[in-house]
């Protein structure tokens, strides 16, 4: 197959989950298949990352939007936009430069199949679609506006919520219908769309995880009291979930188990996370790889009360053969099981309880550890990408039958009249 993979924002250092999961899935694909990637980003041009987006994905399209990355510049440019239909998550990414590219390349036919990955890079796909194009959903980006407004306590932030919750529901909606094909990361968010699109429009993919870096390392150090948080702290869940971590949870852990120690790891904290750092608190920032956090932690938590699509890092942390507490919330859509090698836990006091359990007893942790591991295996990133493939094919399968039955309905026409 020839398939073009569209994508707005950087997609090296690979970091977020969705990055992850983009990477990991494009290069398996590559290796088979004729794949372009396209990136186009803001901020001035990054050669350097060109060239490493390059030696990943050879003959790749950098486009650099030059628009401003500033919090002034982002503030004034979400003012400019507030009068547009589309959330402002996703109008943004709006590039002239991009949209007249994509245009081209569906005009020429120049592939069999175009992913448009996340939501935000539909915003340049041309309106009518002369070649299969699928929509790869790693979230569905509405129903996290939804919990946004949900959870939030400030008046004025929840207003700018709802205001955006409104517009991501409309367009998403609008762009799931639109797209000849939709990929969603579990069966909730399948569930979540299929209210919008016939379901059989949409494909479940589920996540994966990198087994030849992720994997229990049997004999390593571990810290008995520590307890690890992995998430980008720039990302609006994960600032929620620590500050919800740090402030019902935590204090209940400590009066418990003095000597314990909580580590946020994660890339541009900001004030509402820096806030929180003292003795038993540490946080990182940006680091070169979180493995060693991970072989380290006696226990991850993933406290999250907002998001979307499925949590990787739960899946590397159970590679790594850890003991994860998590929110239902936070372990949405993948196939973990309560009780056997996950906790689920929903109230700061039951999330509480669940983690002084793993941390005081080393059998009931080295049995989470055991089953974590287990089940994390079936999930390598190559079965995952196969799948991914296969929907890839039906898709073009499907509009080339639909081609040749309309070709061949018009050549009916020609001859009867």
């Amino acid at each position: 197959m020839r398939i073009l993979w569209a994508k707005a924002n950087k997609l090296l250092p690979v970091h977020s989950g969705g990055d992850i999961r983009s990477f990991h899935i494009a290069r398996h694909l590559s290796v088979h298949d004729e794949l372009l990637f396209l990136s186009y980003y803001d901020g001035p041009p990054d050669e350097g990352y060109e060239q490493e987006l390059r030696a990943c994905f050879p003959g790749a399209v950098c486009v650099c939007t030059g628009k401003s990355v500033g919090t002034l510049a982002r503030g004034v440019d979400y003012i400019w936009r507030l009068p547009h239909q589309a959330a402002y998550a996703v109008s943004r990414f709006d590039c002239s430069q991009v949209r007249n590219k994509l245009s081209s390349w569906f005009e020429e036919r120049r592939f069999d199949v175009a992913v448009c990955d996340f939501l935000d890079a539909a915003i340049n796909f041309p309106e009518t679609l002369s070649i299969p194009a699928v929509l790869f959903q790693h979230n569905v980006e509405s129903d996290i506006w939804r919990r946004h407004v949900a959870t939030e306590h400030n008046s004025a932030r929840r207003l700018l919520y709802t205001i955006e919750y409104r517009k991501m529901l409309a367009y998403e909606r609008r762009m799931v219908r639109e797209f000849d094909h939709v990929i969603a990361v579990s069966e909730h968010d399948r569930q979540l769309m299929a209210a919008w699109v016939d379901p059989s429009r949409i494909s479940v993919v589920p996540t994966g995880v990198d087994l030849s870096q992720y994997r229990p390392e049997p004999g390593a150090a571990v810290d008995s009291s520590l307890v690890v948080f992995i998430g980008a702290m720039d990302w609006e869940p994960n600032v929620d979930a620590v500050e919800f971590f740090c402030t019902e949870i935590w204090p209940s852990v400590l009066s418990d188990i003095p000597n314990a120690r909580f580590r946020i790891v994660g890339r541009n904290p900001g004030r509402r996370v820096l806030k929180f750092q003292s003795s038993s608190i540490e946080v990182t920032g940006r680091v070169s790889s979180v493995v060693d956090h991970l072989r380290l932690a006696a226990a991850v938590v993933v406290p999250l009360r907002i998001g979307g699509g499925t949590r990787l890092k739960i899946y590397e942390a159970m590679a790594c053969g850890k003991a994860v507490v998590s929110t239902s919330v936070g372990a949405e859509g993948l196939d973990v099981n309560n009780g056997k090698d996950i906790l689920l836990m929903d109230n700061a006091r039951a999330f509480a309880e669940a983690l002084r359990m793993v941390l005081k007893n080393a059998d009931i942790r080295r049995r989470y550890e055991q089953a974590a591991a287990e089940l994390a295996a079936r999930y390598d990133w190559l079965a995952v990408a196969q799948n991914f493939g296969k929907v890839l094919e039906q898709v073009v399968t499907s509009d080339s039958a639909r081609e040749h039955l309309t070709q061949e309905a018009r050549a009916a026409e020609r001859v009867w009249s």
